[in-house]
This record gives C-alpha cells, structure tokens and sequence, in this order.
C-alpha cells in the first residue's frame, strides 16, 4: 500500500471514528441514564432531573437565582422547585414548555422531548421535593357553556381573545388553547404560567373552572351566525378586510371621477 492510501485511509477512520459518538448522541438534546427501567420510579426522575433540570432549578430544585453556566454551556437560571407540587412540574413537561433552550426565552407549545414514563418520574420526584398541589382532574361534562363563557370573558378574554385564539402582548406572545387538553387548561388557570396570572380556588373555584374548560373546548368548531369566520381571531382581521373592501372602493369611485372630468 502506497504512503497516500495509507494517509486516505487513516483518514476515512479518523472521520468513521468522529462521526460514531456524533451519532449515538441524542438529536432532542435530552440526557438520559444508560439503562432506564421499565416503568415510572423516583429514582429515574432524579438522574433525569439531575441530567435535565438542575442546570437551572438547582440540586434538589433549590433553584438558582443568578445567571450561571450550566451543563452543556448552557446559561442556567431558574426559581425553586420545593413545594410546587406535581402540578407545576406536569403542565411545564407535557407542554413542551421545558426544558427551555435559553432563560431569556418566552416557555412554548413545543414537541414533547420525554416520554410518557419520563415525564411521569419526573413528575413523582418534583413532587417529592415538597408538598405542593396536585394535578386537577377537570370535568368539563359538569360544567355550563354560559358560565364559562362568562367567566373566560371576565378572566381570559383581554389576552386569549373570546374564541381562545391568542394574541400578542407587550413583551410576551398569548398563545392560543386550541391544543391544550383539559387538564392543562386547569392547570394553567392554577398555575399561571410565564406572565398568566394564577387562578387559586378562592377566585375560581373547581365547578366554575370545569365551565371554563367545557367553554374553551367549545370553541374550537365555533358556529360563525355572522358567515365568514375569517379565522376567529377577533376584530384585527375583520378591521383589515373592512379597510381593504373600503381602500378598494375608495380606488374605484377616483377613477369614475377621473374618466368623467376628463370626457
């Protein structure tokens, strides 16, 4: 073998040898024990926590106030997790709002990066750190349309408009609940997330919180009286076609004018 194919073919080994870590990296980022076991444990929620959450929340969710590099490079800040309960811990995973790529960020509906198993011992050790409230069970069956949409109206309107859709606010986007089930409705309203304010039993009790939630499912297949819904998104749009229609008109009755004072 000629000194250049040796040198090619060391190199193509160099190259097979790099790209095989690369590989076997997982592409979500999620860091996870080399063996998990086969169903959900505290002990599985702790490696996951430690590998995942305590860049930020700290050890033992003790949380970490000031700005500071963490696994991966990565800038890790974030409040305590003693005494949130399963509830905040669930909403936040099955959400897809954590983990959360960079502190500065707005937390989103995003593709879930645990499994089922993962989230649920994630679930129980959050939980574990101290007491805390747990995840609401809502009923929407048992609650009224017309007081739900009464009460959405009072609470949630300014920001997620009537028909739940969103919209955006200063120095935050309001997301649209079309995707969220039940119980992460409930759990929002609980919660509060991001700048959502929080909701506790003595503002919103649980027989009014399954009329929200039966009111915000309903608003998914709206029954639009006036004909075209124009995306349910409220006045913005229907003010933008009223100005189109008027804009184009208003083009029209010039060039009449200008065809009859020039004849």
């Amino acid at each position: 073998m000629t000194r250049t194919a040796r040198v090619i073919l060391l190199g193509a080994l160099a190259a097979l040898g790099s790209a095989a870590p690369a590989q076997a990296q997982p592409q979500s980022g999620i860091v996870r024990p080399t063996q998990e076991p086969s169903a959900p444990s505290l002990e599985l929620g702790s490696q996951l926590f430690a590998g995942n959450c305590a860049s930020c929340h700290g050890i033992g969710g003790a949380g970490i106030q000031a700005p500071r590099p963490g696994a991966g490079e990565t800038l890790g800040a974030g409040p305590p997790l003693r005494g949130v309960g399963a509830l905040s811990a669930d909403f936040y995973l099955r959400t897809g709002y954590m983990p959360l790529g960079s502190i500065h960020s707005q937390p989103e509906r995003e593709r879930v990066l645990f499994s089922q198993k993962e989230i649920g011992s994630l679930v129980s050790y959050v939980a574990s750190l101290g007491a805390g409230p747990a995840i609401p069970r809502p009923q929407p069956s048992q609650g009224s349309l017309g007081d739900g949409l009464t009460l959405f109206t009072e609470h949630c309107s300014g920001c997620h408009q009537v028909v739940a859709q969103g919209g955006f606010l200063t120095g935050a986007r309001v997301p649209a609940l079309q995707d969220a089930t039940p119980t992460e409705i409930a759990e929002a309203v609980r919660i509060g997330p991001y700048l959502m304010p929080h909701f506790p039993v003595s503002q919103i009790n649980d027989r009014q919180l399954n009329s929200i939630v039966a009111y915000v499912l309903s608003t998914r297949h709206p029954d639009d009286h006036g004909g075209w819904g124009i995306g349910n998104l409220g006045p913005f749009p229907e003010g933008i076609i009223t100005w189109l229609i008027a804009i184009i008109a208003l083009v029209g009755v010039c060039v009449v004018l200008g065809e009859r004072l020039r004849s």
